[in-house]
C-alpha cells in the first residue's frame, strides 16, 4: 500500500501551471533568440514529467525535473519574468513532493543560483529577497505536505496490518472451535455407534443360537450394518471438520496412515508445487476424494500400494490417486456414493474428475480451481 500514486494529481497539477507559464514568458518584449530557444526546449522537457509515476527510482526521471529547473533557472537570468519563477517553483515543489533528499537540495541550489544571477545582472537584489521567500515557502509546502503524505501512508498500513492480524485471530478461533466440535462428535458418536454395534452383533449371536427365524437374524443384520456405515459417515463428517484445523496434507497423510495399518501395503503421499491455504469446500473435496479412493482400494485390492500426488498450480490444484494391482471398480449405481458422489462433489466446485485404469491399477485424478 503507498499514498503516492494518490499524491501525484496534486503534483501534476503543479507541472501544468509550468506547462502554462513558460509559453506566456514569450510573451515580453525583451524574449531574443536565445529567450525563444530555451522557451522551447523548457515547454519540450516539461511535458514527459506529467507521466512520471515513481521518480525515486529512476535517474532518468529523477534528471529530468531539474533538468527543467535548470532550464527556467537560465530563462530567469535572461528574462526575470513572473512566469518564468511560476514555472520553475512548480517544478520545485513537485521535487520536493515526490523526490529523495538528494535531488531536493540540487532543485534548491539551482534555484537559488538562478535567482542570484538575475539579482546581480540586473542589480535588483530587493526583489530577490522577496524571490528567495517565496521559494523557501514553495519548499515549506511541499515538505509538509511530504510529511502528511507519509503519516497518511503510515496510518492504512497500520490498519491493514490490524485488519489482517483481526481476521487470522479469527479464523485461528473459528479453527479451535471447528476442531473441539470434531473431537465431541467423535467421542459421542463413535462410543455410541460402536456400542449399537457391538450389542446388535451379539443380538445377532444370541438370535442364531437360539435358533431364531431367518427374517429376525436378516434384520439385525441389516440394523447392524446400517449402524457400522453411520459409524463410518460420522468419522467423514468428523474428518472434513478437522481438515481446516490441520491441513489439508496432514489430513490426507492421516488417512494413508490408516490404510498403512489396515492393509500393511505401502501408502505414501508427494506434494509438489508451493503449498497454500485452500477454501475449505476445496479442501474437502480433496480430503473426501483420497477417502473414496482408498475405500475402492480396499474393496478391490485390498492389500495394493497407493501413491497420492498434490500438486499445487498457480490457479488450480490437482490431486492423483493411483493404486497397485487395483481393478475396476463397479458403476456408480453399485458403487452408492463412491465414485458418483465424488464427481459430484468436483463438479459443485467447476473441477474435472477422471478415473481409469493406470500402469499397474487403478486410477483417479481431479483438478479443481483454487
Amino acid at each position: 500500500m503507498t499514498t503516492r500514486p494518490a499524491a501525484f494529481p496534486r503534483a501534476q497539477g503543479w507541472l501544468r501551471w509550468a506547462l502554462v507559464a513558460v509559453p506566456m514568458a514569450a510573451a515580453t518584449p525583451r524574449a531574443d533568440l536565445r529567450a525563444w530557444l530555451l522557451i522551447g526546449f523548457t515547454f519540450v522537457l516539461s511535458i514527459p514529467l506529467l507521466w512520471i509515476h515513481e521518480a525515486r527510482v529512476r535517474p532518468l526521471t529523477a534528471a529530468l525535473p531539474l533538468a527543467v529547473i535548470a532550464s527556467t533557472g537560465a530563462l530567469w537570468v535572461l528574462l526575470p519574468s513572473s512566469w518564468i519563477s511560476v514555472a520553475m517553483f512548480s517544478t520545485t515543489f513537485f521535487v520536493v513532493l515526490r523526490q529523495s533528499t538528494v535531488p531536493i537540495v540540487l532543485a534548491v541550489v539551482l534555484d537559488v543560483a538562478a535567482i542570484t544571477a538575475g539579482a546581480a545582472r540586473y542589480h535588483v537584489w530587493e526583489g530577490a529577497l522577496s524571490t528567495y521567500a517565496v521559494l523557501a515557502v514553495v519548499v515549506l509546502m511541499g515538505l509538509n505536505r511530504r510529511a502528511r503524505l507519509a503519516r497518511l501512508e503510515q496510518t492504512e498500513l497500520a490498519l491493514a496490518r490490524a485488519q489482517t492480524a483481526n481476521e487470522e485471530h479469527a479464523r485461528a478461533a473459528a479453527l479451535a472451535e471447528r476442531a473441539r466440535i470434531a473431537r465431541e462428535l467423535h467421542d459421542v458418536l463413535a462410543h455410541s455407534l460402536a456400542g449399537l454395534s457391538l450389542n446388535l452383533q451379539g443380538a445377532r449371536l444370541m438370535l442364531v443360537r437360539d435358533g431364531a427365524s431367518p427374517d429376525a437374524v436378516a434384520q439385525i443384520e441389516r440394523a447392524q450394518t446400517l449402524a457400522s456405515e453411520g459409524l463410518a459417515e460420522a468419522r467423514k463428517a468428523v474428518a472434513a471438520l478437522r481438515e481446516d484445523a490441520v491441513g489439508v496434507e496432514r489430513a490426507i497423510a492421516d488417512l494413508l496412515a490408516a490404510y498403512r495399518l489396515d492393509s500393511g501395503a505401502r501408502a505414501d503421499l508427494a506434494v509438489e508445487g508451493r503449498p497454500r491455504e485452500l477454501d475449505p469446500a476445496v479442501g474437502t473435496a480433496l480430503v473426501r476424494a483420497v477417502q473414496e479412493a482408498l475405500a475402492n482400494t480396499r474393496k478391490h485390492a485390498p492389500q495394493a500400494e497407493v501413491d497420492v500426488t498434490l500438486a499445487y498450480a498457480d490457479e488450480s490444484v490437482e490431486l492423483t490417486v493411483a493404486d497397485r494391482q487395483g481393478r475396476r471398480p463397479p458403476d456408480a449405481a453399485a458403487a452408492g456414493y463412491g465414485l458418483r458422489g465424488m464427481g459430484e462433489r468436483v463438479a459443485l466446485l467447476d473441477g474435472r474428475l477422471e478415473s481409469g485404469p493406470g500402469e499397474d491399477g487403478w486410477r483417479i485424478h481431479l483438478t479443481v480451481p483454487a
